[in-house]
């Protein structure tokens, strides 16, 4: 293809919309745009054309026909320098945002053994003819009625390639180091197996809540992987104390879990995210396991268009039942009493067991969300007894207020907490079932006190364009004086190789450019001011 937007049209419409925009050397969702007509193939081909540059070093673009509401599934092929290959089952792949992967399992709860051999087959066939050798993945994109078309084929190890491990027994490095030594594979096909079932969960430096995930950076000030739940890998290259930049991919580790069938696997996924503890940067958590517990993702029922079809407003984290409420009530009184019990011991005498305190009954108000809930906690040594709203609940823990990771028994049943923060005023941030929740405890008296007050006042971001992430100016469409309509284009951002397009959410005229291009910005910087 030339490589002009008049080029790109005539193209797309040859194929007939909508058209999938890529980058000829790209991956991981880079340099990657939808286009329903024209005017958004001029624009994807501008976008994907500067991150293919960006990322790649090479600014040439593809344009093939896009699949509407298909799933992703990949065949792992492996081949040698002897006319030998292997396809090594599949990967289901469809849980994306950005055409980029969020969720990977193996094998696919879709795919029967007459099409998996079929798209084996295929792929090593593709290996064959190109006379491959190493480990490659031979990605199709798969629709209803389940024929399958050939997107591309990733010639390297990929990201997902621990849950193939899993459901096989085969180390890929080692076969890999193998087959660039000259040796021949060591199995047949016959001798490939599906043992059990694999999940892997990208966990990203992002914000979930923002366009399923805009970057966030910031040092790991506290970083502690999940490894004492069993069958879990995490592969990553970072620890307590780095740094997650602008200049790079977001992607913090790889989560696996391994399980005999995929109730388990998706269980051990769960516990595991639940353990992980992520300080200093925003991460995607949340989303990662609500799309786990989700009812369709649990039916198999899912495409690459599974998170805006569930969240077509935009992910908004879990939502509480009214059990898991009293029980997020329970645990937070009960960890601010336990801290306010705990300070009482530093009063010049030596520390004693919080089984040998008496105190009377604490009446706290507390703020959740929108409501306000009254609670009334006294404690029997380690366990609390909560009043939420009439209903009494037993709470149990050890209240290590040091310790990243809470785990409590909340009427028999064992919940995983973690306190990111508290301050003296009462204020506590709580991170339950994946998603962070906002506490206000206060006694009954600061309750009072507090309607007195006063709010600080919402700012009008409809007259200003603040920057929704970290990043770098790209280019910057307009100076003081102009009129921009609601919707119009006012400066591109580049952050981790991606680039976001801003938009003027009202119609008015440019008071003040407060950015230049090539500049470095952070969250929240001031861009444009309107009139």
């Amino acid at each position: 293809m030339n490589q002009d937007a008049d080029e790109a049209v005539r193209i797309a419409r040859e194929i007939g919309y909508p058209v999938m925009i890529k980058a000829s050397a790209g991956g991981g969702g880079k340099g990657m745009r939808i286009a329903w007509d024209d005017e958004e193939t001029r624009e994807g081909f501008r976008f994907s054309s500067q991150e293919a540059a960006s990322s790649f070093g090479d600014d040439r673009l593809l344009i093939e026909k896009f699949i509407d509401n298909p799933r992703h599934i990949e065949i792992q092929v492996l081949a040698d320098k002897h006319d030998n290959a292997l396809w090594l089952n599949e990967r289901e792949c469809s849980i994306q945002r950005r055409n980029q992967k969020v969720v990977e399992e193996a094998p696919s709860t879709f795919l029967d053994p007459e099409t998996r051999r079929a798209m084996g087959e295929q792929a090593v066939a593709l290996a064959k003819a190109v006379k491959y050798s190493s480990a490659g993945t031979v990605e199709f994109l798969v629709d209803t009625k389940k024929n399958f078309y050939f997107l591309e084929m990733n010639t390297r190890l990929q990201v997902e390639h621990p849950i193939t491990e899993c459901i096989t027994g085969l180390d890929l490095v080692q076969e890999m180091i193998r087959v660039a030594k000259g040796y021949p594979l060591r199995h047949k096909q016959a001798d490939i197996p599906i043992n059990g079932w694999a999940v892997e969960c990208r966990v990203y430096a992002e914000d979930p809540y923002r366009s399923f995930g805009l970057p966030s950076i910031g040092r790991l000030s506290q970083y502690q992987e999940p490894l004492h739940v069993s069958n879990v890998r995490v592969d990553s290259g970072i620890q307590e104390g780095s740094d997650i930049s602008i200049y790079y991919d977001p992607m913090i580790s790889k989560l696996i879990t391994y399980g005999s069938d995929r109730a388990e696997a998706l269980q051990r996924m769960e516990d595991a995210l639940d353990n992980y503890v992520i300080r200093g940067v925003t991460h995607n958590i949340a989303l990662l396991r609500e799309v786990i517990i989700h009812p369709r993702f649990v039916q198999g029922d899912i495409s690459t268009k599974f998170l805006p079809d569930v969240y077509p407003d935009g992910f908004k984290g879990h939502k509480l039942t009214d059990l898991e409420k009293r029980e997020l009530l329970a645990t937070a009184t009960s960890l601010y009493v336990a801290e306010q019990l705990r300070s009482q011991q530093f009063l010049g005498t030596p520390r004693i067991s919080l089984a040998k305190l008496d105190v009377s009954n604490w009446e706290l108000s507390v703020q959740l969300g929108d409501g306000t809930y009254s609670v009334t906690v006294s404690n029997n040594g380690s366990t609390f007894s909560v009043e939420v709203d009439g209903m009494k609940l037993n709470v149990t823990s050890e209240w290590n207020l040091a310790s990243p990771l809470l785990s409590v028994t909340v009427d028999g049943a064992q919940r995983t907490f973690q306190c990111l923060s508290r301050d003296a005023a009462g204020s506590i941030n709580i991170q339950f079932l994946g998603t962070v929740y906002k506490l206000r405890i206060l006694t009954k008296l600061a309750a009072e006190l507090s309607k007195y007050m006063p709010e600080k006042a919402v700012e009008d971001t409809t007259s200003i364009l603040r920057s929704p992430m970290p990043g770098t100016v790209v280019a910057v469409s307009v100076k003081p004086g102009d009129l921009v309509s609601e919707g119009q284009e006012i400066c591109v951002i580049e952050a981790m190789k991606m680039q976001n397009s801003l938009i003027a959410a009202k119609s008015g005229k440019v008071k003040a450019v407060h950015c230049k291009a090539g500049e470095t910005v952070g969250e929240g910087d001031l861009l444009v001011e309107l009139e």
